[in-house]
């Protein structure tokens, strides 16, 4: 079998998924419960949707310089209350770029900011124009490391791509993080996240926007998720239960990215 890099070791760690609301803004009821649920559950990173707060850039087909400014600065805003929370927080936010806005995935502890990967990938159809208002100012798929914990990022389209799921696993990626804003058919979502977690041996973990139905479209789905490293569905928000917590186990890792289709020898490029 061809060598992978070891799996390294690290104190347990819990991440939690969850679905939060369409439009939503620090001090909102469904954020004061999903700040209670944290403090009970107590993990250790919460996991996030795709750019959380505010409304949906992506739902106008022309670019236009108020909206994009006005939502980074809700973002920014946003910033203050996510920095309060009890977990370390993974998300994604809107930041300037040369061109268009950048969506950016970043990781949020002890009050730090710290920049992870920008968004490659971008749909172009009605509700979710996001090549009308991102571009990629930042290419690279690199894992990033918090506590031992080795993170690669997917935001939302990019989950589709499984090579970057296996090029996470070359770089001894424990855990795929996958921030969504996306609609209400989950079954390719599912199926790419399955895919993933297969063929990188990771955990694979996603959160995602929820509509009340009643706003204009488009409409978010929810139902954030988590998957095994062997592909196994692990647990599936809903109304009724918004956050869920998965303990990451390194030697369920370990034992995924030893076995098939893991180990099975690339060919060279």
């Amino acid at each position: 079998m061809p060598d992978f890099p070891q799996v390294a070791r690290f104190d347990p760690l819990k991440i939690s998924v969850c679905q939060l609301p369409d439009n939503l803004s620090p001090g909102q009821p469904a954020w004061r419960d999903f700040r209670r649920r944290l403090e009970s559950d107590r993990p250790d990173v919460a996991l996030l949707n795709e750019m959380p707060f505010g409304p949906w850039l992506a739902t106008e087909a022309t670019f236009a310089a108020d909206p994009a400014i006005a939502s980074i600065q809700t973002h920014d805003s946003a910033l203050r209350a996510l920095r309060e929370m009890p977990a370390a927080v993974i998300s994604s936010q809107p930041v300037r770029g040369k061109r268009k806005l950048a969506n950016e995935a970043y990781l949020l502890s002890d009050g730090e900011y710290r920049p992870l990967h920008q968004k490659h990938y971008f749909p172009q159809e009605p509700g979710f124009f996001e090549e009308t208002w991102f571009a990629c100012d930042r290419p690279g798929f690199e894992v990033a490391e918090y506590r031992g914990l080795r993170i690669g990022v997917l935001l939302c389209t990019e989950i589709m791509f499984t090579e970057w799921a296996r090029q996470y696993r070359r770089q001894g990626a424990h855990a795929i993080v996958v921030p969504r804003g996306s609609g209400t058919v989950m079954r390719h979502w599912h199926a790419a996240a399955q895919m993933a977690a297969i063929a990188s041996g990771c955990y694979v973990l996603s959160s995602n926007r929820v509509s009340d139905g009643i706003s204009p479209k488009p409409h978010f789905g929810g139902r954030g998720f988590a998957y095994s490293p062997s592909g196994e569905l692990l647990g599936e928000t809903s109304a009724n239960s918004p956050l869920i917590c998965v303990n990451i186990d390194p030697a369920l890792v370990e034992e995924a990215q030893r076995s098939y289709p893991c180990y099975v020898r690339e060919l060279d490029a």
